[in-house]
């Protein structure tokens, strides 16, 4: 049994001091967190429970117009909400589609967008505490490397680390490069690109992300692109249903004509952290929307991969996920 200390925050000062405490985890949704406690590989001092903010100041989980025509997400915000509201799904597709191709219906209407952005790795040798794990004790190896890597990543690895970042609507919000606001416990608030909000494991893999300890996410902004209204989230997976991608793909195009005037790519399942790949971009823009150039932006997207014994696949099967997803939304 894990001893701890529940607290219920009432607004943002009380719950960054309540979170800054050492080993401190924020709960919401608690959909992840809960979870790994289970599992004994989460064990907080102190559970700081963050509904309430919601509540006392309805602006944490709203979702609401912004003057440039932009929308802003509150991290309270909870992913039934968020796929389901009419500007999302006219202005951007791509993000509705991801929160709907993740999870479950009741974990949905459970899960906070900033849990879910957070959420820590499926890696089993993670969640298994009697496996060595460099992300869950630093230091004493990486079992997958060596174990049974089906499932773990080919872009962003480390000699420390190759597990995959498991998550859906982070790649989306990557590929259109949407903004994070971040409370601190000192009460000064900063803002990040989202793209910046994750971090490769190189030689610490137990650092997810570049949040310090008792800072919250309080909104994720959706900027202002043409090219987000014709965008598509594709996800392959073993089961049509409730299961992690093997490979995924979030595309934004704006086309002139036939010609890419704009395009964003993101890639998931197959990379240590929400995966922008530029080289696509760079590839697709003024250039006319045909197979090869799709063809061409999927090499240059996955040049860089390393594939261990078990998921060579993913680097094949990334490369068609992303000609079929460009494929479909410039038909």
């Amino acid at each position: 049994m894990i001893d701890f200390e529940f607290l219920r925050a009432t607004d943002l000062a009380s719950a960054a001091r309540a979170g800054a405490a050492p080993s401190a985890r924020f709960v919401a949704g608690g959909t992840n967190l809960i979870d790994l406690m289970k599992l004994d590989v989460e064990r907080p001092s102190h559970v700081v429970d963050i509904n309430e903010l919601g509540r006392r100041d309805p602006s944490l989980a709203a979702i609401t117009e912004l003057p440039n025509g932009g929308v802003r997400i509150g991290g309270l915000a909870r992913m039934r909400d968020v796929a389901w509201d009419a500007r999302v799904r006219e202005r951007y597709p791509v993000v509705s589609q991801s929160l709907l191709l993740a999870a479950s219906g009741q974990l949905r209407n459970m899960a906070s967008i900033g849990g879910n952005v957070l959420q820590r790795t499926r890696c089993p040798y993670f969640r298994d505490t009697a496996m060595p794990c460099n992300k869950r004790e630093p230091g004493s190896g990486c079992s997958a490397i060596r174990g049974i890597n089906r499932t773990e990543a080919v872009l962003g690895t480390s000699e420390q680390c190759i597990a995959t970042y498991p998550g859906d609507l982070a790649v989306a919000l990557v590929a259109l490069g949407a903004t994070v606001h971040v409370h601190s416990p000192n009460g000064t608030e900063r803002t990040l690109p989202f793209e910046s909000l994750h971090v490769l494991p190189g030689t610490h893999p137990e650092r997810e992300t570049v949040l310090r300890p008792g800072e919250l996410i309080t909104a994720i902004e959706l900027p202002t692109l043409a090219a987000a209204r014709r965008s598509l989230y594709l996800k392959v997976r073993d089961r049509a249903s409730y299961a992690f991608a093997l490979a995924s793909a979030a595309v934004a195009v704006e086309l002139n004509g036939h010609t890419i005037r704009d395009a964003r790519v993101g890639l998931g399942g197959i990379a240590t952290k929400p995966w922008r790949s530029r080289e696509a971009e760079r590839l697709l823009i003024g250039k006319p929307a045909t197979e090869q150039t799709f063809r061409a932006a999927a090499d240059a997207a996955l040049a860089a991969a390393r594939p261990h014994r078990d998921n060579a696949f993913k680097v094949t099967l990334a490369k068609r996920t992303l000609v079929r997803a460009l494929t479909e939304v410039t038909a």
